[in-house]
């Protein structure tokens, strides 16, 4: 049998209760994917799937089937505190050859910064399984025109939810995921 996902989509959610649980489902019914049962895996972004939108790839599931993500997700009751979750994507111009999803999430990092860090992740894991030689310690920007610019990463993206806990203290859970559809 053959595993190997056809279509990739991307959704986000956050979620509050007062519970840790509950504010993870809400999360999740936030992104669309509560009434599946998922399994989490790791960071492969199959060849040649297409990617899809979030409406696109809903249609297709069944309640109660299992679904394979990549997920990030971080949760927090300390009032105010910012959290982000967030998936990266690298896809290569070689369409037979895989690319990399990248799992992060972060306490007080905004939205934009743990989204460039999570694709600035996804593109170096790539970058490394091609060979590239690169410098980490220069900026993600300069990097991101370099991995460009080879030819042999062809995109890069990413999917981010960040929100601030709850002020008075209770759940808050935010979750980023790649929902790989066989």
């Amino acid at each position: 049998m053959n595993f190997v996902p056809r279509k990739v989509f991307f959704t986000k959610g956050v979620g509050r209760s007062s519970e840790q649980l509950t504010s993870f489902e809400f999360a999740l019914r936030d992104a669309g994917i509560a009434p599946y049962n998922l399994v989490t895996v790791s960071s492969i972004m199959p060849p040649g799937a297409q990617i899809v939108s979030r409406v696109e790839g809903l249609k297709e599931l069944k309640n109660g089937q299992v679904l394979f993500v990549v997920m990030s997700r971080i949760a927090s009751n300390e009032p105010n505190r910012l959290l982000a979750a967030s998936i990266g994507c690298a896809i290569p111009s070689e369409k037979e050859m895989y690319g990399y999803l990248s799992e992060h999430h972060s306490f007080g990092q905004t939205e934009d910064k743990a989204g460039e860090y999570s694709e600035d992740l996804a593109a170096s894991m790539l970058a490394s399984t091609l060979g590239m030689e690169f410098d980490t310690d220069k900026a993600w920007d300069e990097r991101e025109q370099y991995f460009k610019m080879s030819g042999k990463i062809v995109r890069t993206t990413n999917i981010t939810q960040s929100a601030v806990a709850d002020k008075n203290g209770k759940w808050t859970s935010v979750i980023a995921a790649a929902v790989l559809i066989l």
